[in-house]
């Protein structure tokens, strides 16, 4: 997957796996634009989704990472924008099968339910996997709702 700077946002429950995240990828040499939050104290996780699903969207980050507790609610709302394809990945063969099937532009992290290590063979799947197009770039044209692509 090529990159240019790489998106990232997280809740409370996120916060500390984000810091490791941002550590790796920045010790990796990586760009990284941090939405938010910023600290472990309770807060809305749509706030922080909507401002990674925005700039994806517009282009000035790609890929993005994101994680919350579960994974499912800042899915849930970066996947309301139609240029975002989010999805949650615990193993590194999720990772890898929403690259490939599904040309996933958002990784989320369940910050909950995996430690540091499974979350950087997770980020390391994803970033290495490839879109493999055919039969699945006709799947992926019908998934906007709108007349926006």
């Amino acid at each position: 997957m090529e990159t240019k700077t790489i998106g990232i946002a997280c809740d409370h429950a996120g916060y500390q796996l984000k810091k490791f995240v941002l550590e790796l990828l920045e010790k990796r040499g990586l760009e990284v634009k941090d939405y938010g939050t910023y600290s472990d104290l309770s807060c809305d996780y749509p706030d922080f989704a909507h401002a990674l699903a925005d700039g994806i969207s517009n282009g000035d980050v790609y890929p993005g990472i994101a994680i919350c507790g579960s994974g499912a609610g800042i899915s849930m709302t970066l996947n309301k924008h139609q240029k975002v394809r989010a999805a949650v990945a615990w193993s590194p063969e999720i990772s890898a099968l929403m690259r490939q099937h599904n040309d996933a532009n958002v990784l989320v992290l369940p910050g909950r339910f995996i430690d540091n290590k499974t979350a950087e063979v997770i980020i390391d799947k994803f970033f290495n996997t490839t879109f493999e197009g055919g039969r699945h770039q006709k799947r992926i044209d019908k998934i906007p709702v709108s007349a926006e692509k």
